[in-house]
């Protein structure tokens, strides 16, 4: 399995989870702010280069009834961008709930509030890729 780079995107940050070298386990990277997006894109290419990222994974959010809304027009105008920027594949996938289950994490955890804001939405972004990976075990 390529090594794969999950991305949470937000309007104010963007969080990022990588996958293992086998393709098992998502972790937790870092976030980025979404502004100015042009420092987005640099640290984006620094990690694909320094963790030989070989496909993004961009969360597309999806209404409860699976239809699209505002926020997925967003994703998709984000993911155009992207595909002129980086050369290598990017795939969507539904991340319904994501951000509401890294803060039920983070609060089981017993992470501070101030501190949650700081690992939601990479933490988003691992539950996000772990879906995916896990969508491949049998």
């Amino acid at each position: 399995m390529p090594r794969i780079l999950a991305i949470d995107h937000g309007t104010k940050r963007i969080g990022l989870a990588i996958s293992d070298e086998l393709g098992v386990i998502a972790q937790p990277l870092e976030f980025v702010l979404a502004e100015p997006f042009a420092n987005f894109l640099v640290r984006l290419k620094q990690l694909i280069q320094e963790k030989q990222v070989e496909m993004l994974l961009v969360g597309m959010p999806r209404n409860m009834d699976g239809s699209y809304g505002p926020a997925a027009l967003k994703v998709q105008e984000f993911v155009t961008v992207l595909k002129d920027s980086v050369a290598i594949p990017i795939k969507t996938w539904d991340e319904r709930l994501t951000s509401a289950q890294a803060n039920r994490f983070l609060i089981q955890a017993d992470v501070r509030r101030d501190k949650r804001k700081e690992k939601v939405d990479k933490t988003a972004a691992a539950i996000l890729l772990q879906s995916y990976l896990d969508s491949f075990a049998t």
